[in-house]
Formats: C-alpha cells, structure tokens, sequence
C-alpha cells in the first residue's frame, strides 16, 4: 500500500483525490497551519492524521522518518496568482515553508527515504514563477522526471473555469514524448460534456440571498449565471465579502433577461426591478458539489461559521476526480509497500501541536 504525506492540507482535497483514484494507499500524515483547517480535516479523515504545525520548522529527519512513497502539496497560492496585481511569488512570506520543503528537507533526505512521486497543485501563474524554477531545478537535481499541467474542471465537465497548475515528478523517466513542457490536457483523455449549474445546486437556497446593500453597491459588478449555465467562475477564499473575481452569483428565476433588468436599474437603483432576478450565493454545499466533495458525506465540526466554511472551500484544491486521474498517470510505479503506518518521533511530537478533535 502506498503511504502518503499531505502538506498544506486544508479540508483534505488532496486526501479524496487519494482516496478516489485507483491508487491503492491513504494518507498517513497530514500538516497544515490553519486551526479550523485541522479540526475538519480530523473530523471527516480520523484523528491523528493532521498535525497542526509550521511547515517551515520541519526537518529532512522528521518528514524521513515517515517513510512515505508519495508526498502532496497545495502551498498557498497567493504568492503566485494572477489575481493580485503585486503578487511577490518567491519573496512572499507565505512562500517560505514551500521553498524550505523544496530547497531544504527534500535534498537533505536520504536517496531510500525520498518520495518515489511527488504532486503540487497551485494557481495558474505559477507556472511563470521563480519559485516554479526553484522546483523544477531541486527535483530535477535529485533525478525526477516532471510533467506539468495547466487544467481547469471545464475540461473534466464540471461547470467551472478555475485553471490550476498541477506538477507530477517520479523518480522513473516517463516516455520521452510527454515531457512537453507545460501540458493543457492529459494526453489520451477526450473531455466529456459539461453539466449544467442546475445538477450541483441545493432545493432551498433562500437563506443566501444577496444582501440589498450589497445589489445596490456592486450589483453592476457580479458574475452572474443562471441554473442551465455550464460555466461559472472561479470561487475563491473570499466568496461572498469580496466582490470582483471572487466568484459567481445565481439568479434563479431564469424567467428574466440579467443584461436588460440591468439596464433598466443602473439608471434608478430602484431594488425593485433587480428582486425578481432572486440573486443569490452559491451555498456551501453547492460549492463543496462543484468542487467535487460529496456535501452528505463531508461533515463540518460545530461553530464553524458560515465565512470559513466559505473562505476554506476556496482555498481547497478543486475537482478531485481531475487528480485522481493524475495520480492514475503514476499508478503503475506506485509500487513500493509499507505494512505499518510509521510512528511520529518524540522529538517531532514535542515540536508538533497535534490536532484530535
């Protein structure tokens, strides 16, 4: 069985890509900074798992010790976004544990203890980063073969054009003609029919109707689709207090034309004419559907509010089947088998602030 290890793990999108994909293995020890982050990864994936930790303190000893054939990471992607103008990729704070996992314990391992496979997932832009060519340069000193990928869940069906930057490495050459640079589809893979917006959505979404401040201040400025639409945008971290870019807002009467109700406000910010729209949120559900997760099975541990189910949901990896037929690409070198789960060492327990509830 292979056994993994899952950095910045979040709500354990990684984790479900594992777990779906026809790898046969699980995750054994996950690490992420964020409290909430830790108390529902430990909440749906067993406790014991995730440690709540600075990425940035660990060791080649500590990560080594463990013993794991593949590692999975989603550092943060704010670094590297598109989105923000003065994105600082390599010299941004929140990039400093990725680059010391990269630059420091991944070298410092031994050759028997490295990862056989390694998987990242970020934002697109990334892929332009000198962070990227840090990466590139560390696996490819240890002898990692890469193929990378630019792919957004539009091509896998899913109604939604967030375009994320995935690298695979492996310590076995893949066939010569695939290492093509940056790929914008698996090759041999035909994309499938994409659903409509209607398939994801709850019965009863009352509850999230778009606040009339909020219509008569940034109405103009919102992504809006419709329940037979087949795209929506990218949802983010601040879905739902951020307005540009941070994702799209349903209106559910399809009856009426959005453009020309529109046209006909701007000139009278009468309300009036934009509540028949019924303009509302994408509930929590809804994204965690579009995002891939099975919403009956995925819990959420008490007071978690409403704002970080959102704010974490937009940080998650996304469309987890699109992994796991990134983690399939690799499967037949995923041999290595481990009968016991490794122990944490004592010195890495006192560093760690485990999470178990």
């Amino acid at each position: 069985m292979v056994q993994a290890l899952e950095f910045y793990s979040g709500i354990g999108g990684l984790h479900c890509a594992l777990t779906t994909s026809h790898v046969p293995g699980s995750v054994i020890r996950a690490f992420d900074w964020d409290q909430n982050a830790c108390r529902i990864y430990s909440k749906n994936y067993g406790k014991g798992i995730v440690y709540r930790v600075d990425i940035s303190i660990l060791t080649a000893t500590d990560i080594g010790d463990l013993g794991a054939d593949l590692w999975l990471l989603s550092p943060a992607c704010q670094p590297y976004t598109v989105l923000n103008p003065n994105a600082k990729g390599a010299g941004d704070p929140r990039a400093k544990s990725f680059l010391h996992l990269v630059q420091t314990v991944l070298p410092e391992i031994t050759p028997a203890q490295r990862p056989s496979h390694i998987l990242v997932e970020n934002v697109a832009g990334f892929e332009t980063s000198s962070t990227r060519q840090v990466l590139l340069s560390s696996l490819r000193g240890l002898e990692y073969s890469v193929r990378e990928f630019l792919l957004t869940p539009l091509q896998f069906g899913i109604p939604n054009s967030r375009l994320r930057y995935y690298l695979l490495a492996r310590r076995k050459p893949w066939v010569s003609e695939m290492d093509q640079g940056v790929l914008k589809e698996i090759p041999g893979r035909v994309a499938g029919e994409i659903k409509v917006v209607r398939d994801y959505l709850d019965h009863d979404g009352e509850e999230y109707m778009v606040p009339d401040r909020v219509l008569t201040k940034w109405g103009r400025l919102f992504d809006i689709v419709l329940p037979g639409d087949r795209k929506t945008c990218c949802f983010t971290s601040g879905y739902t207090h951020l307005v540009e870019r941070a994702g799209s807002i349903l209106q559910m009467n399809e009856e009426f034309d959005t453009t020309k109700t529109f046209d006909e406000f701007l000139p009278t910010a009468d309300l009036a004419i934009l509540r028949p729209l019924r303009l509302r949120y994408f509930t929590p559900n809804e994204l965690l559907r579009i995002f891939d997760f099975d919403p009956l099975l995925f819990q959420w541990p008490d007071n978690v509010s409403r704002k970080t189910k959102y704010r974490l949901i937009g940080n998650s990896v996304n469309y987890l089947n699109r992994l796991s037929i990134l983690l399939n690409v690799a499967n037949k070198s995923l041999s290595t088998l481990h009968l016991s789960h490794p122990a944490v060492s004592e010195e890495l327990k006192r560093r760690l602030d485990g999470v178990n509830g």
